[in-house]
C-alpha cells in the first residue's frame, strides 16, 4: 500500500525576534537550540530542578529566544484558530500516551501483585539461565516489538523487568557486600528489552515511520522488511553488548515509587482477606494464564496492524475478500479491537478476572491495587508531556528546518545524506517518526529519476530509520518514559539509554552502507 505525499504547505515567515535579532538566520536558531539543551541539562542534573518545571521553563525561554510570539507559544485568551505550541506539544503526546500509561500501569500492577510477573520472569531465568537473563529480555522486546508501538511495549512488558530485577542473587554489586543475596540492576534488564523495542519501531514495518517512508519512495514492504532486518539485527546485537557492559557498571534499584505502590497494593489485598476471615493461601498463577493476559493485547494489536497494510477490496466486493484484504466491516472490527486503547482495556479486564476474581480477590481489592498503581503516574505524565512541549517549540521555531537546510547541499552520497539529515532532525525535535517522514520528503527528489532498484531504495529508508533513533535525549518523550518508568536518574539515562540508541543508530547505518556496496 502506497501513501500519497501530502500537498506542500506554504512556508511560514521566518522569526526575527529574541536572540535572532543579534544572530540572525540558521546560526541563531542553532545557537538557541544548543543553549536551550545545555541549560536544561544543567537545571536537571546540576541544580536538581524538578524535570517538569525545568522542561516547561526552558521551552518558554527557547521559544522567546527563537523569536516566537506570545500568541504562538500560549495562544490567545479569546477563542481563535491559533494553536498554542505548549498546548499542542503537551496534548499531542499525552493524547496517545496518557491512556496507554494508565491502562498499562494498572495491568502491570495486577500482574505484579498476583505473582504473575514473577512466574514469567522465573520461567525465563530458568530457561535461559541467570547469566543469559538479559538476553531473554532482549529477545522478548525484539519479538513483541514487531506488532506493538514502543510505548505500548514498555508498559506491557515492564512488570517482567521489575520482577527479574527483584529476584535475589549472590553478588557484591548490589547494596550488600560479601555475596549477600541482592537485587539486580534495572539497567541490566531494561536496556536489552528497550533495544529490541526501539529497533523494530524504527526499522521494520508495520510501524508508522518505515511504512510512511516506503509509501513516499514506492518501495515494496517486503524489501523494506528484508533490508531492515539485515541492518537492524546486527545493530540490536551491538546494543545488547553495550547493555550488558553498562548494566554491570550502573546499579539502579527497582524504583521506590513502584515498589511502594506494589507493597501498598499487596497490603490492601492481604488486609481485606484477613478481615474476611480468609486464611487460605492463593494458588500460584499458571504460566499459561500470564501468557494469555500479556499475549491478548499483543495479538489483537498485531492483527489490526497487519490488516491495515493489506489492500482492502473495492466497495463492490464488500462482502468478500477477493482482492486479498478483509471486507470493510471485518476490517473495522479488527481495527477496533486492535487499537491499543481497546486491546489494553480487554487485557486489563482479563487480568481482573483471571488473576483476581477467579483466585478469590474482591472488587474492593482490585480497586485498591489499581488505585495504588496510579499514584506514581502523575509525575511520569507531566514530565513526558513537558518533553513533548520542548520538542514542539524546537520544531515550531524552525530549528529542524534550519538543520535540514544546512545539510541539504553538501554533495554527500544520498545514503549518507539521508542518515545525517534524519540524525540532525531527530536530535533537534525528538520524534523518530517525524524525523523519518520529514527526511524522506527531503531526500525523495534527490533519488527521483536515478533508476535505483527497490533494494537500494529500501537501504536509503533504512539509513533514514537509523538516523531517526540517534541520541534520544531531553526533547524526546521516550527519554522521559524510560527515565521515570524505570526509576533511572537523568544522568544515568544519558549514560545508558541515550548511548544505547546511538549504538543502534551507528551500527544500523554502517550495515546499510556496507550492504549498499553489494546490491
Amino acid at each position: 500500500m502506497f501513501l500519497a505525499a501530502a500537498a506542500p504547505t506554504p512556508p511560514s515567515p521566518p522569526h526575527t525576534g529574541g536572540l535572532l535579532a543579534l544572530i540572525p538566520g540558521t546560526a541563531g536558531l542553532l545557537t538557541v537550540a544548543a543553549l536551550g539543551i545545555a541549560l536544561l541539562l544543567v537545571l536537571i542534573i546540576k541544580a536538581r530542578l524538578q524535570p517538569f518545571v525545568a522542561l516547561l521553563g526552558v521551552s518558554i525561554a527557547v521559544g522567546l529566544a527563537a523569536g516566537l510570539s506570545v500568541t504562538e507559544l500560549f495562544g490567545t485568551v479569546q477563542k481563535s484558530d491559533v494553536v498554542s505550541l505548549i498546548e499542542s506539544g503537551m496534548g499531542g503526546i499525552l493524547g496517545h500516551v496518557a491512556i496507554i500509561i494508565g491502562l498499562g500501569t494498572m495491568l502491570g500492577a495486577i500482574l505484579e501483585v498476583s505473582g504473575g510477573a514473577e512466574v514469567l520472569s522465573s520461567r525465563l531465568l530458568a530457561l535461559f539461565g541467570e547469566r543469559r537473563a538479559p538476553l531473554a529480555m532482549g529477545l522478548t522486546g525484539l519479538v513483541f516489538g514487531i506488532p506493538v508501538f514502543f510505548d505500548v511495549g514498555i508498559f506491557v512488558l515492564a512488570p517482567i523487568v521489575y520482577a527479574a530485577a527483584k529476584l535475589p542473587q549472590a553478588s557484591p554489586t548490589g547494596s550488600d557486600a560479601g555475596g549477600t543475596p541482592t537485587s539486580r540492576s534495572m539497567v541490566l534488564y531494561a536496556m536489552p528489552l528497550l533495544a529490541g523495542l526501539s529497533m523494530t519501531h524504527a526499522f521494520l514495518p508495520p510501524h508508522p515511520g518505515p511504512v510512511a517512508a516506503a509509501g513516499l519512495f514506492r518501495v515494496d514492504l517486503g524489501w523494506l522488511i528484508l533490508m531492515g532486518a539485515v541492518c537492524g539485527l546486527p545493530a540490536v546485537l551491538a546494543a545488547w553488548g553495550y547493555a550488558a557492559w553498562i548494566g554491570n557498571r550502573l546499579f539502579v534499584p527497582v524504583p521506590h515509587e513502584m515498589a511502594e505502590a506494589a507493597a501498598e497494593a499487596r497490603a490492601a489485598v492481604d488486609a481485606e482477606r484477613t478481615a474476611a476471615g480468609g486464611r487460605h493461601r492463593e494458588k500460584p498463577v499458571s504460566l499459561a494464564t500470564v501468557l494469555a493476559v500479556i499475549g491478548t493485547p499483543l495479538a489483537l494489536i498485531l492483527l489490526a496492524t497487519f490488516s491495515s497494510v493489506v489492500p482492502a477490496p473495492p466497495p463492490s466486493t464488500s462482502t468478500s475478500s477477493v482482492q486479498g484484504g478483509p471486507p470493510p466491516l471485518a476490517l473495522s472490527v479488527i481495527e477496533f479491537f486492535g487499537h491499543p486503547f481497546v486491546a489494553l482495556t480487554i487485557a486489563l479486564l482479563l487480568a481482573y478476572y483471571l488473576l483476581g476474581i477467579r483466585r478469590g480477590w474482591s472488587r474492593t481489592s482490585l480497586e485498591a491495587v489499581s488505585t495504588a498503581s496510579l499514584k506514581p503516574v502523575g509525575n511520569i505524565l507531566l514530565v513526558v508531556g513537558a518533553g513533548g512541549i520542548f520538542g514542539a517549540v524546537l520544531k515550531g521555531s524552525g530549528v529542524a528546518t534550519a538543520l535540514s537546510d544546512t545539510f541539504h547541499d553538501v554533495g554527500l552520497p544520498v545514503i549518507v545524506l539521508a542518515y545525517l539529515l534524519s540524525l540532525v532532525l531527530r536530535v533537534a525535535q525528538g520524534s523518530a517518526t517525524v524525523a523519518i517522514v520529514t527526511t524522506a520528503g527531503i531526500v525523495l527528489p534527490l533519488v527521483a529519476g536515478q533508476g535505483l532498484s527497490q533494494a537500494r531504495l529500501a537501504l536509503v529508508i533504512t539509513a533514514i530509520s537509523a538516523g531517526s533513533i540517534f541520541a534520544s535525549h531531553v526533547n524526546d518523550g521516550g527519554f522521559w518514559m524510560v527515565s521515570k518508568y524505570f526509576g533511572i536518574s537523568e544522568r544515568d539515562t544519558l549514560k545508558s539509554w541515550t548511548v544505547l540508541e546511538s549504538v543502534l543508530s551507528v551500527v544500523g547505518f554502517a550495515m546499510a552502507g556496507v550492504v549498499s556496496l553489494l546490491v
